[in-house]
């Protein structure tokens, strides 16, 4: 089983729109009984919260449910549990470096760094701005996520017997 984490800074708006985008995704694969997905923040501010209104909003408009998901914050057992721990931008890969153990690094990664378009490294948080600002983070999540299971299919998951 591979354990991806998405993590951006309250587990609101970036990070579950990722979760729950992927899940989706992973699911539309038949690929849910070999990935399992989670999210998390790096500030306790949300936690139990559902996601923000308008990430919930945008992403339904899409097909994507988010509605089942609430905001905890990234804990120390995070960075044995799960394969991928994936930041939405620097500062939450930053912040998350200097929490992982120096044996568990290469578990570490920006999001966007799996997008084949080559979308920049930083998800820019939605918050504060108006709702577009929604809708851009969910072209760049879908083609990030899209470039992510390419390469977790590539390079993570056993091979099937060829008949």
């Amino acid at each position: 089983m591979i354990k991806v984490l998405f993590v951006c800074t309250g587990n609101i708006c970036r990070s579950p729109t990722a979760h729950g985008v992927f899940r989706a995704l992973v699911e539309r694969q038949g690929l849910a009984g070999q990935i399992t997905v989670d999210s998390a923040g790096t500030h306790a501010y949300h936690v139990g919260e559902p996601p923000d209104r308008r990430s919930t909003e945008a992403a339904r408009r899409r097909g994507f449910g988010l509605d089942d998901l609430r905001a905890r914050q990234v804990i120390k057992q995070d960075f044995e549990t799960f394969d991928l721990i994936l930041a939405m931008d620097r500062g939450h890969f930053g912040l998350l470096l200097g929490q992982c153990p120096p044996n568990r690094r290469d578990a570490l990664a920006l999001f966007l760094s799996f997008a084949p378009q080559g979308n920049g490294l930083d998800v820019p948080d939605p918050y504060y701005g108006g709702g577009d600002g929604f809708e851009r983070v969910l072209d760049m999540i879908e083609a990030g996520s899209a470039g992510l299971l390419d390469h977790i299919r590539t390079t993570m998951l056993p091979e099937k017997p060829k008949p």
